[in-house]
């Protein structure tokens, strides 16, 4: 098959750009053509073959996120030249706007669904005093001080062009049950293909550290959690005080999440390593008795923790959104509800304290399992029958 993959591609690359970058590669390795088309907003051009406009200057998104015209010229000419069979869409709101997928009318779409962004104005279904948010988007988004006037007014046509493409979609595919769910909630049809995470590298070894080692794996911003965790793991501290936390990531919440652990007085157990590239991880992981993923918003999956369970490290994570389908309680991890500090510092406390996974390591039927849901190999399978399925009509 020829195959179009269409995505935005944001400047901080994290688990959907990991995603796109695999089946690319798998669909490849498996006799496809594939040509990537992705915005000039992110790092994208790294990877591209076409390479459409896109900002991250909030007054030029004002505008381009409704239609970006340089997306839609981008859009026809990779189909003039390129002639695919079907085209893929994963995101496309925060910069490629949704005319270009309307702008598709030579093959079938197929729209892959790994955030909110198209059924929540501000993308996390997160209300600002924290709590999740269970409503459908609307005057309420307003209301409930999500949004302003202006941002609301705004996105009652890119709504409506948002609506229409995923109309224009001949098959639409959920990341986990939870989106699906989410996706049912305002109207919207979907099947679900789990996300996959390579295997490790060839010489990945489990070592964890004499001492406890907590780690932390994202984009710093507020709804992945990192301020929760530091109040939780200076709880830790206060009675396990060789533990210490490293945080592999980069994003706005960095200088604000290193002041806090300063007024907390636990400095000296942190470590920021910025972002690093996954041989690098899988040192940090080789070494952690747990990897942490804090979340206050729903995570639509959680490919860090996949990539966690794979490699044998226990996984905290919180309990709602997609995160509870990779986790298993007590098994594989443990679980506990979103944004609550006590519970995440006596999740820590029983693994800093062996009461949990005493020897840091998964068995290996549990890493089996995982390794055998989330396989490259078997997603890309799946994918490649929905794609088939899409050119032939069914």
């Amino acid at each position: 098959m020829r195959i179009l993959l269409i995505t935005d591609w944001n400047r901080g690359q994290g688990g959907a750009e990991a995603y796109i970058a695999w089946l690319r590669a798998g669909l490849i390795a498996a006799g496809d053509e594939v040509r990537l088309l992705t915005s000039s907003a992110g790092a994208g051009e790294r990877v591209a073959d076409y390479l459409a406009f896109g900002s991250n200057q909030a007054a030029a998104q004002a505008f381009l996120q409704i239609v970006n015209p340089f997306a839609v010229a981008t859009v026809r000419r990779a189909l003039r030249e390129f002639r695919p069979q079907v085209a893929v869409v994963n995101m496309f709101a925060h910069h490629l706007s949704p005319a270009p997928v309307l702008a598709i009318r030579e093959c079938p779409v197929v729209l892959l669904v790994t955030d909110y962004k198209c059924i929540c104005p501000i993308g996390s279904k997160l209300l600002p005093n924290g709590a999740l948010c269970d409503v459908r988007a609307g005057w309420i988004c307003h209301r409930n001080g999500c949004v302003n006037i202006a941002h609301w007014m705004r996105d009652r046509p890119r709504y409506a062009l948002l609506r229409a493409a995923l109309a224009r979609a001949a098959r639409v595919i959920a990341c986990s049950e939870w989106v699906q769910r989410e996706l049912a909630a305002d109207g919207i049809a979907s099947e679900v293909a789990m996300l996959p995470v390579p295997a490790p590298s060839g010489g990945f070894r489990r070592a964890p550290a004499a001492q406890p080692i907590f780690l932390f794996c994202g984009r710093l911003d507020v709804e992945k959690g990192a301020a929760l965790l530091i109040r939780a793991f200076a709880r830790v501290c206060a009675e396990v005080p060789d533990a210490s936390l490293r945080i592999v990531g980069r994003g706005p919440e960095r200088d604000s999440l290193r002041r806090l652990a300063a007024e907390l007085r636990i400095a000296d157990h942190l470590t920021f390593t910025g972002w690093l590239e996954p041989p690098s991880v899988e040192e940090h992981l080789a070494a952690a008795w747990a990897l942490v993923v804090p979340s206050l918003w729903a995570e639509p999956l959680g490919l860090v923790a996949v990539e966690a369970l794979v490699r044998g490290v226990p996984v905290i994570a919180s309990a709602r959104g997609g995160l509870c389908e990779v986790v298993e309680d007590g098994a594989t991890g443990l679980l506990f509800p979103n944004g609550d500090e006590t519970a995440l510092a006596q999740r820590m406390l029983s693994i800093a304290q062996r009461r949990a996974f005493p020897e840091h390591i998964l068995p290996n039927d549990a890493v089996m399992r995982t390794r055998e849901r989330h396989a490259i190999e078997l997603h890309v399978q799946k994918m490649r029958r929905v794609l088939s399925a899409a050119v032939g009509g069914s």
